[in-house]
Parts: C-alpha cells; structure tokens; sequence
C-alpha cells in the first residue's frame, strides 16, 4: 500500500504542535512530518513531543541539515527517540540550504564529501558499532552509543542533484524527495539512485519519499499559485495540485507510479485551516490512495 502522511509546516508556532498531532493520531494520518528548516523550529525536540502525545502516528523529521549537527549529536538523539517510540519515528538528513548554513559559519566547501561522511558514520552508530574515523568533516575517535536502538533504524537522506541522488542509493536506507519533484523527476531520481545502489552492490529495498504541494478549499488555485511564484518555480501542472480528494489523489498516483513509496502532502506556508487539512488527507485523500 502506497504510504500517505501529511506535513506540520514550520511556519506554524511550535504551541500548535500538541493539538495538531493529537488530531494526526485520532484522525488516522499514517505519517506527520516535521522540518528543521532555519530558524523556525528545532526538528528533533519538535518530533520527541509530537511522538509522546500521541500513540501510533509515525513522525518524521525531514531533514536534520548535517553542517549543524555533529554526526554523534544525531546519533544519540536518533537512538533516543527510537528507544522511546519502536518504530515510529523517521529521520532524514541532508546538505540544508547553504544560504542557511553560510549564515551560522557552517557552510561546507564539499556538500556531498560532508553527507556521504554524516551518513556512513551515523549509519553505523545506529547499528551499535564503534566507530573511529578521520574524513574530511566527520571526525570520530573510539565513539560508540550506550543506548544504541534494539534494532538500526533507516537514515534517509534529502537528494536533488544527480551526486547526492547516487549518494542517497549508496549510503542512505531511503530518499526524501522535495516538492518540486515532478512524476518525471522522480523516475529520473530512481535512475540516480539504483545507480549508487548498484555501485556498492546493495539489494535491500530503498524507499523513496515525496513531497506534494496541496492545497484544497475555494482559494487552492491561487494560493498554490503564489506559493510556486515564491518559491521561484515554473508554472507547471505537475508543480503541486490544487483541488478536491479526487484530484490529490491523481497526483499521487502519478508520483507512485513514477516511483514513489510514499507520498507526503505540503500544505501551503499559509494554508488557512492545517486542522481540516489534516482530516483531509487522512479520511478524504486515504480512502483513494490503493
């Protein structure tokens, strides 16, 4: 079954969380995703109190960026929350938005080096290993968690560019995909990413996950317009949708049929009712998702 989640946009205020959440939980949302994009909200504390208010929700954090975390920060915040939870919390990781990172002095010269160096030590602390290692950016010396996870959850990683979708299919246990990502793009992503696969030898199953701009109600239209013009996009039909369940629905059967795993629905920075939009996606988008 295609997987169908909904993000908690940081535009929100943080007191908005509880409730929204709780709402996720009962309404029957299968997955609420969070950003840790700068400087709203914090995606790790924000996913720790959205996991202990509610009961089965799974919460991701898409995506923790690598310059401004040290890989054993994440990894212990990491275990933590899957102690906790079993198998109900998500991380991702990614570059960030350089403009961002250059912000607090955290910009990297190489990107991809820094992630491929995050992701193979983060991955095997998760694993419980102990690691010592001397790259270019992740520097670790006879590091290992006391609490490791009773069983290595998967790290996905945030991809656009043809190095980082090859590096998410060689070092990552999934891909986040962003909303931008047309049904082609997610074809061509698959491509990149069984490339990297391939090159290390890797045949477990590589989940890939994107991101839909929605918007529904009378206005959709033109505040998914609005948001595509921000965001400095193309006009293009396959750039988000606007509409009823019937049309969501379509548009993430494109992405599924593109490739996708699952697909999670954005809402507009200024969606006007993120409550209706939630029981939106889970009791009108759900029922016509197979």
């Amino acid at each position: 079954m295609t997987g169908l989640g909904a993000v908690f946009r940081p535009q929100l205020p943080p007191e908005r969380l509880r409730a929204l959440a709780q709402l996720a939980d009962e309404s029957g949302l299968e997955e609420l995703w969070l950003w840790e994009d700068c400087f709203l909200e914090g995606g790790i504390s924000a996913a720790a109190a959205a996991l202990a208010w509610t009961e089965r929700v799974r919460v991701g954090v898409g995506l923790l960026p690598v310059p401004l975390r040290n890989v054993a920060v994440t990894a212990m915040e990491t275990a933590t929350l899957h102690r906790l939870f079993p198998g109900r919390a998500v991380v991702g990781v990614g570059h960030g938005v350089q403009d961002w990172m250059g912000q607090v002095g955290a910009r990297a010269e190489s990107p991809v080096t820094l992630l491929r160096e995050y992701l193979d030590a983060l991955r095997a602390l998760l694993r419980g290993e102990r690691v010592t290692t001397a790259g270019r950016y992740v520097k670790l010396d006879d590091v290992a968690l006391d609490w490791p996870p009773a069983e290595a959850p998967a790290v996905l990683a945030g991809a656009t560019g043809p190095r980082s979708l090859r590096l998410s299919g060689a070092h990552a246990d999934g891909t986040i995909l962003t909303a931008s990502t047309p049904p082609e793009g997610v074809r061509r992503a698959r491509q990149l990413i069984d490339e990297g696969r391939e090159s290390v030898g890797r045949t477990d199953h590589h989940p890939v996950i994107v991101y839909l701009l929605t918007a529904t109600g009378p206005d959709a239209a033109a505040r998914l317009r609005a948001e595509i013009e921000t965001n400095g996009e193309d006009q293009l039909p396959e750039h988000g949708v606007a509409g009823d369940a019937g049309a969501v629905a379509k548009a993430v059967q494109r992405l599924v049929d593109a490739g996708a795993d699952r697909v999670i629905l954005q809402p507009t920075a200024d969606e006007p009712d993120p409550e209706s939009f939630l029981r939106f996606t889970a009791q009108e988008v759900r029922p016509l998702v197979p």
